[in-house]
């Protein structure tokens, strides 16, 4: 039987095609539920719509997935049944009555970030800043990272699929806010006027890859960066406002890896023409194909890992949150944790290391080393592993 609901009883006449399939207490949604509003001419629903499509969309590029309850809750926001203040409270009070019991389900994050993103997409206010930049940050992942709204102090690493694992050289924790401040610096000194199209493009798509390239926070990065370049857009006369980011957050993330990365020895440079694609599509109503397969350094690749990609970045977002989580438990120091979270990034996919190699990566003594390591095999954070030589571990 093919019937309209919501979690609180029978669904606006709006929304009466989106047609749920209901099967006990599972659920299917056969369209998006954001695709009608956006199509509307009362611009109150348009605004409202788009700024909710974009804050769910992106939460893509760390592989992350809302729940029926914030969908719910978003149609009566835009519906004008709430505010997005009570949105919030909603969210607040519903994750207060039913907490998540697998630590690596981040779908409460998802919910509670998607409302804050919206909410900031819906504010005129903005401030080209760094601080507004870290602002945003804060306002996203407060209650969520314990380092909302810190530049991180320490340096990064990330295995990226489009780079057949290979990392981005990131900012050095010792630059990052003087590096910021030059960006932004530079960015308000450039003018726009006399340039063709073609050359703006090409100019806000150098300008969001180094804002990204900086990464100033240890997680929650593309997110922010997103967030702060759409209200920025706006201040330049750009609309920006319409499904692009929703439906290729992922494809924006990737691109801005591949505007950061060079392999010269294996004829793979920067490039920011990915970037420019999204940008056409974005600001100037292309039609460009979008396509994550094309981004891949190597040309060959799994088809399937590409279908799993965003599931598999929420596993390893997860397993690094669970792991600040249990060290944060035993009473575990600042610096410590932050080890721990390098360890990780380098040695997390199955890879064996030893005390030597963490002397090395983190440029520390032997003794502190080996302290690290005995913290980590007392709490079941890492395992001996036999058959590589004495004294081999692995993540668990």
């Amino acid at each position: 039987m093919i019937i309209a609901i919501t979690t609180r009883g029978i669904i606006s006449t709006r929304l009466m095609s989106y047609k749920l399939i209901v099967l006990g207490d599972e659920y299917k949604m056969k369209s998006d539920p954001f695709k009608e509003y956006l199509r509307q001419t009362e611009p109150g629903l348009r605004e409202k719509g788009y700024a909710w499509n974009t804050a769910i969309g992106l939460q893509a590029v760390d592989g992350l997935k809302p729940s029926k309850y914030l969908i719910d809750t978003a149609i009566k926001n835009i519906e004008g049944d709430i505010t997005l203040d009570e949105a919030r409270e909603l969210l607040d009070s519903y994750y207060e009555e039913n907490p998540m019991m697998d630590s690596s389900d981040r779908t409460e994050e998802a919910d509670k970030v998607s409302v804050r993103i919206a909410q900031i997409l819906s504010e005129p206010s903005f401030s080209f800043t760094p601080n507004e930049y870290v602002s945003i940050h804060r306002k996203l992942f407060t209650d969520i990272y314990q380092h909302a709204g810190q530049i991180r102090d320490y340096n990064i690493t990330k295995k990226e699929w489009v780079l057949d694992g290979a990392t981005v050289t990131y900012g050095s924790a010792t630059e990052l806010e003087a590096t910021l401040e030059y960006d932004f610096d530079r960015e308000k000194k450039f003018s726009y006027a006399r340039l063709s199209t073609d050359e703006i493009i090409k100019h806000l798509a150098m300008f969001v890859a180094r804002l990204w390239q900086i990464h100033i926070f240890g997680e929650g990065n593309t997110r922010t960066t997103a967030v702060f370049f759409i209200k920025y857009l706006r201040t330049l006369g750009f609309e920006a406002a319409n499904d692009i980011f929703a439906d290729n957050a992922w494809y924006f993330r990737n691109a801005l890896v591949r505007a950061n990365y060079n392999d010269i020895l294996n004829g793979v440079h920067e490039t920011t023409e990915f970037l420019e694609l999204f940008l056409r599509n974005l600001l100037l109503k292309e039609d460009n194909e979008l396509r994550n397969r094309a981004m891949h350094i190597s040309g060959r690749f799994d088809v399937s890992a590409e279908a799993d990609i965003e599931s598999n970045n929420a596993d390893i977002e997860s397993m690094k949150a669970d792991i600040r989580k249990k060290l944060l438990d035993i009473g575990a120091q600042k610096k410590t944790i932050k080890h721990v979270v390098i360890l990780y990034d380098k040695y997390g996919n199955d890879t064996i290391f030893g005390r030597s190699m963490i002397e090395a990566e983190l440029g520390i003594k032997k003794s502190r080393a080996s302290d690290i390591l005995k913290l980590l095999k007392d709490n079941m954070i890492i395992e001996s592993v036999a058959g590589h030589g004495k004294g081999k571990y692995r993540f668990l």
